[in-house]
């Protein structure tokens, strides 16, 4: 499961841009097959994965450490904190050439999540004997699907995403199956068909990923936005980053 499907007659990625490099067969089919879900690990240029490396280090000052007993332990950065110390990253997520190619393997029409959601583009630390997290769903609070693009930055770890395939899906055996994802390597998938986890990192490793996601449709109701937030502050970014935007206009006008 780990090797890149070829498709026959598939579409050629889009070149030029920051992803002039992107090319080669969509492996559409395979995606489909295994239940919205692929993992390559060969996916973005050298230069582009050296940037993210770049981007990792400059952030490194705003991690926040979060610990939920029996679930979770590591590191995380939000969006917000992101777009302010490594604009990179950004350029990247909204990349046409990357979004149209994610469009062509999962058949749909995506677009960026809104620019309050911390969640859009964050980077996750495992720093810290013991960080992990337990099984999970990417839940969507949106109308829409949530798509999630996992991408490798740093691992110097023997951390593995374990994963479960077709666990929702009646009449369909559920696979299991666990990949490392090494830098500028990908694992996209739909955040609400994935069952999956990262194992806990051991002494002297350590492992730095990144995640977009991308949406069908950005309107989310304000309870379930309010549900989101409370999530995102206590599981990953601190309720500083996650409440920025509301924290700065009340600062401006006190």
């Amino acid at each position: 499961m780990n090797a890149v499907a070829e498709v026959n007659n598939a579409p050629e990625a889009p070149r030029g841009g920051i992803l002039s490099e992107l090319q080669g067969p969509v492996p559409r089919d395979t995606f489909r097959e295994q239940g919205a879900f692929l993992y390559l690990d060969r996916f973005l240029p050298e230069d582009v994965t050296a940037s993210l490396i770049a981007g990792t280090r400059a952030v490194e000052g705003a991690v926040n450490r979060n610990y939920l007993p029996g679930h979770k332990q590591g590191g995380s950065v939000s969006r917000h904190k992101i777009d302010e110390l490594a604009p990179a990253i950004a350029e990247l997520y909204r990349s046409p050439v990357l979004i149209r190619w994610l469009e062509t393997l999962c058949g749909e029409s995506l677009q960026p999540s809104p620019e309050n959601d911390p969640h859009a583009y964050a980077l996750y630390f495992y720093t810290k004997p013991g960080d992990h997290i337990g099984w999970h769903y990417d839940t969507s609070y949106y109308e829409g699907r949530r798509y999630t693009l996992l991408l490798g930055v740093l691992d110097e770890s023997s951390c593995f995403l374990e994963y479960r395939l077709h666990t929702r899906e009646t009449g369909v055996p559920i696979v299991e199956d666990a990949v490392q994802i090494p830098p500028g390597g990908m694992v996209f998938f739909d955040g609400d068909k994935l069952h999956h986890r990262i194992t806990p990192l051991r002494a002297n490793e350590q492992r730095v990923s990144l995640t977009f996601e991308y949406v069908t449709n950005p309107h989310m109701r304000p309870w379930q936005r309010f549900i989101s937030n409370m999530k995102d502050a206590v599981a990953y970014f601190g309720f500083r980053q996650v409440f920025r935007q509301m924290l700065g206009k009340r600062t401006s006008s006190a």
